[in-house]
């Protein structure tokens, strides 16, 4: 059970007078302390229209338990995903007022007959990206990981669906905001589609995207995220079908169709031979004067049943083992990072005291890829594992993390002075530690 502390006083991130604590913590600028560790780690109270919420200090996930039945908080090194690419110049975070700021490499407007783009992703290996912006599926897969669903733990199995995906999408979204707009006004992910509740998913739907019908000499533009069910022609072009959007396909020309096709040749081979995954994509899109949705730029990402992102075979193998097995852990995303470029596979974070970095080398990679990894490897201080998939799969590393779920405390408990002291000194040194990092 997550507690937090304030001042000499133990909270339950599930009490009834949670949010007191956090008002007052908010008004008088205290740093509440996420008590997953003894010593304590500092969090920060942002205020969220009436409500106020606990969040994770910048570039402090890792100082947290990675043990997720003790905390939520956790983050794997930046450095070992593409996140650390973009943490502090395409994603800034402001801990004053919660929120954070995203600088995007696409646009979400159009002016006259501009013509659209490449598929976002093709920029991630050119030097045009640097970390400054986030691409398409840079995007994508920030709001996947805000939304922990590249996390996994075995109490999940059975209870991830669309309705859920949504869900934790939207809340992902909330607080970011781009070029000073919420980026969840911009932002469209159809419900789970039903026939008895079809006309007020219709209705719903129109008014969320009523700002894009009557934009006139600037067309403004969305972000959708939904699953796709087939890409196939249309009298004209070719059209996406989205899974609970039947009666509303997004249109694309023959030209952004092909670079699709060359583009995410991989993720849609992908797709197409393993019959459980799901393929998501993310577009930018906007409506005729007839109400027709076409796309202007679009990338896709290939998920497991359990919508995981995967990138090859070898990857979906590895999260399958995991799965079996009943592990805990997190999967490294590649935001803008070029495909040449290692980063771990999964964290595993039922293992201590450190949690493992599990690496995955498909065959036939070049020596600079292999050097590539061995130098992320050494310049990182996490303990490694490594399969180079032309090779038998190694035992993975055994878990030690104990998965029974600890006695829920009371709230608003105080510490005795001796304890408080004893936290007091542990919350200053780890304090100290972290301003360092």
């Amino acid at each position: 059970m997550h507690e937090y502390r304030f001042d000499d006083v133990i909270v339950a991130a599930n009490s009834d007078d949670l949010q007191t604590y956090l008002a007052d913590a908010h008004g008088e600028k205290i740093r509440p302390l996420c008590m997953c560790t003894p010593a304590g780690v500092p969090m920060y109270v942002a205020k969220v229209g009436e409500h106020y919420a606990i969040k994770r200090m910048p570039n402090t996930g890792s100082a947290h338990s990675s043990d997720p039945g003790r905390c939520s908080s956790y983050e794997p090194p930046a450095e070992l995903s593409g996140l650390g690419e973009v943490k502090g110049e395409a994603i800034q975070e402001n801990i004053e007022d919660g929120i954070t700021t995203l600088r995007l490499d696409f646009s979400l407007s159009k002016t006259g007959g501009r013509t659209a783009p490449a598929p976002s992703g093709v920029a991630a290996d050119t030097v045009r990206t640097d970390g400054a912006k986030l691409t398409l599926r840079g995007t994508l897969h920030y709001l996947w990981e805000e939304a922990a669903l590249n996390r996994w733990y075995p109490a999940m199995a059975g209870k991830r669906s669309w309705y859920v995906v949504r869900k934790f999408l939207l809340q992902a979204a909330a607080g970011k905001v781009s070029k000073g707009e919420p980026l969840g006004r911009s932002l469209y992910v159809p419900e789970s589609f039903s026939t008895e509740r079809a006309g007020g998913i219709t209705q719903r739907r129109i008014a969320h995207m009523a700002e894009l019908a009557t934009s006139k000499k600037t067309r403004k533009l969305m972000i959708a995220i939904g699953e796709i069910k087939e890409i196939t022609e249309s009298r004209y072009g070719f059209k996406i079908v989205a899974k609970h959007l039947p009666d509303f396909p997004l249109m694309l020309s023959e030209d952004l169709h092909r670079r699709l096709q060359k583009r995410f040749v991989n993720e849609l081979a992908l797709w197409d031979s393993i019959e459980d995954s799901h393929l998501v994509f993310i577009a930018t899109f906007g409506l005729s004067s007839t109400g027709i949705a076409t796309i202007e730029t679009l990338a896709v990402i290939v998920v497991s049943a359990n919508w995981i992102p995967f990138e090859h075979a070898y990857d979906k193998l590895m999260l399958d083992a995991l799965t079996a097995q009943k592990r805990r852990f997190v999967k490294g995303l590649r935001y803008n990072l070029a495909e040449n470029k290692p980063l771990a596979c999964v964290v595993l974070a039922d293992v201590s005291p450190k949690p493992v970095a599990l690496y995955v080398q498909p065959p036939g990679v070049e020596q600079e890829d292999e050097d590539a990894l061995t130098t992320l490897i050494e310049e990182s201080d996490m303990p490694s594992w490594i399969w180079r998939a032309g090779e038998e799969m190694p035992e993975l590393p055994s878990p030690t993390v104990s998965s029974e779920a600890k006695p829920s405390p009371r709230a608003g408990r105080t510490l005795d002075k001796g304890n408080a002291a004893a936290a007091d000194a542990a919350a200053s040194s780890a304090a100290q530690e972290l301003a360092w990092k």
